[in-house]
């Protein structure tokens, strides 16, 4: 169970089941709507996605080919699921930034307050 979250969970996965679930994709479309994922990256999570079952790739014989990407049933499912996660992270991204600041600040402190216990 846990290896099939991972799948659906990486970082570069819910961008192209969102995407692929809308209509059919092609590679360059996923690489340019996709920020910051690189050429490797969406060809490896591609390859995963469609080894699970979850996107289907179709490739027409025009020259050159075109290739197309798009969600599975399955993976159409999880559409709903997937958008209350993002919407999730969404609404709570200051509130984590906030936190991480927070946290990071403490961390600091703490660390200045055990060195300087080294120091005397």
């Amino acid at each position: 169970m846990l290896e099939v979250l991972n799948r659906i969970s990486g970082k570069w996965a819910i961008g192209i089941l969102l995407l692929t679930t809308q209509r059919p994709m092609r590679f360059t479309q996923l690489e340019r709507d996709i920020e910051g994922v690189s050429r490797r990256m969406l060809t490896l999570t591609l390859r995963n996605l469609e080894r699970d079952g979850l996107v289907v790739r179709t490739v027409y014989p025009t020259v050159p080919p075109r290739t197309e990407y798009e969600a599975t049933p399955m993976a159409r499912e999880l559409y709903e699921t997937l958008l209350a996660l993002t919407g999730w992270a969404d609404r709570h991204r200051h509130e984590i930034d906030s936190a991480r600041e927070t946290y990071d600040h403490q961390s600091r402190s703490e660390g200045a307050a055990a060195r300087s216990l080294f120091r005397t």
